[in-house]
């Protein structure tokens, strides 16, 4: 059993959190999260068991209890299907009173889920996931997006690697919903600086050799080659573009999914340049380092993007829980967009209708060896960029709740 299979299954005996054995009458009376994920593929790293660890971190910080009755919290894997996704999510709401969902990061069962919560009248927190449908024309009054979307990571990461010239790019996309629409934002915002897409390759997801595409990329003549994808897909693409020599041969290779996590896997030295999209990094503050060291405290790894937002949006539905003085759905939401969000790294954040979280976001480029400290100092935060600026604008979106 892996270590981290082994740290979730101590989180679930911690908790309690196998629902329905030997609970007591009150506790079904008190609020309980979900926390939904990949607990075992390609983004199980970077959410998983660690987004488990976060909502417990936030819980103990609550106190454990809200209007006087303990805080539950339960896991699942939704292994990447929309279909199980909105079983567990039903399940979960129909029968184990669960008030509230969070993670995901997947736009496919991101989208399900969101339908099933405002069906059935619960909240749906998205701390990560590209899709901007969820909050544009599926947009929900019951969900929100916490943190990156497609949308702001394609402005971003395209702004940031362009030039003072026009670029040529070609993309390497993964073949489902979230690619196909951070596809469609970075070859906008690619021709609005009046660069040029020269065409575009589509992989399915657990893809192992990226050689074809890779060839393919380097036949264009782009200037950039922009790899929109994740996890392992994104490290195996990286990993086969440092053998192929595309930066040597004067070919920009630029992933739009990078996390710091994945700097550690590949090394400084593969990934140095890099872009990062981000909305949390454990150097911004004395906060991020603070609770960094904590995190990794309780888990023996160094904190995600995806995992400190689980944190963030789990303590703030708890903040709104106990402002309302009820957990009913609409009191919450009602509170929870007219809080400003404050956290170790939130300050002042307000959710727009849609669900969209404003926060601000760091555009940063991994560093080189040389420019290192110490093993854990990867990253140059090259700028911060408030949400008004990097989110789809109000007049661009298509959600029917802004048009009110």
């Amino acid at each position: 059993m892996s270590r981290i299979a082994r740290f979730a299954g101590a989180c679930a005996l911690a908790l309690g959190l196998v629902a329905g054995v030997g609970q007591p009458a009150f506790a079904q009376e008190g609020v309980k999260i979900g926390i939904l994920n990949d607990q075992s593929s390609v983004y199980s790293d970077i959410t998983g068991a660690g987004s488990v660890a976060a909502a417990q971190m936030a819980i103990e910080d609550f106190g454990g209890e809200v209007l006087g009755k303990p805080i539950e919290l339960v896991f699942a894997d939704h292994q990447h299907k929309p279909d199980n996704g909105s079983a567990i999510a039903r399940r979960w709401f129909d029968n184990e009173h669960v008030d509230a969902i969070f993670d995901i990061y997947s736009s496919g069962v991101a989208l399900a889920v969101q339908s099933v919560a405002e069906e059935k009248d619960k909240i749906l927190v998205v701390s990560m996931a590209s899709s901007r449908d969820i909050s544009g024309k599926n947009c929900s009054s019951h969900g929100m997006q916490w943190a990156n979307d497609g949308y702001a990571v394609a402005n971003l990461t395209v702004k940031g690697a362009s030039t003072a010239e026009a670029s040529t790019w070609y993309f390497i996309t993964v073949d489902y919903t979230a690619g196909h629409s951070i596809e469609r934002d970075a070859s906008k915002a690619v021709e609005a600086a009046g660069g040029k897409v020269l065409g575009s390759a589509r992989f399915p997801l657990g893809t192992k050799d990226f050689s074809s595409f890779l060839l393919q990329a380097q036949a264009s003549g782009a200037k950039n080659i922009g790899f929109i994808g994740g996890g392992a897909d994104m490290i195996n693409s990286i990993k086969q573009a440092n053998e192929f020599q595309i930066a040597a041969a004067g070919q920009r290779f630029v992933p739009f999914s990078l996390t710091p996590q994945d700097v550690y896997v590949l090394g400084n030295d593969v990934t140095k340049g890099m872009p990062v999209v981000l909305s949390f990094h454990w150097t911004a503050s004395d906060e991020t380092k603070a609770w960094k060291d904590r995190f990794l405290e309780k888990t023996g790894r160094m904190p995600s993007d995806p995992q400190a937002n689980i944190y963030s949006a789990v303590t703030h539905y708890l903040k709104a829980v106990k402002a309302a003085g009820t957990k009913d759905t609409a009191a919450v939401l009602a509170k929870m967009k007219s809080m400003p969000v404050e956290d170790f790294f939130t300050k002042g954040a307000m959710i727009r209708e849609d669900g969209r979280l404003m926060r601000q976001l760091y555009y940063a480029e991994v560093k080189a060896p040389e420019e290192m400290a110490d093993k854990d100092d990867l990253l140059k935060l090259v700028r911060s960029v408030p949400g008004e600026e990097v989110f789809v604008p109000v007049a661009e979106s298509d959600c029917k709740l802004l048009k009110k």
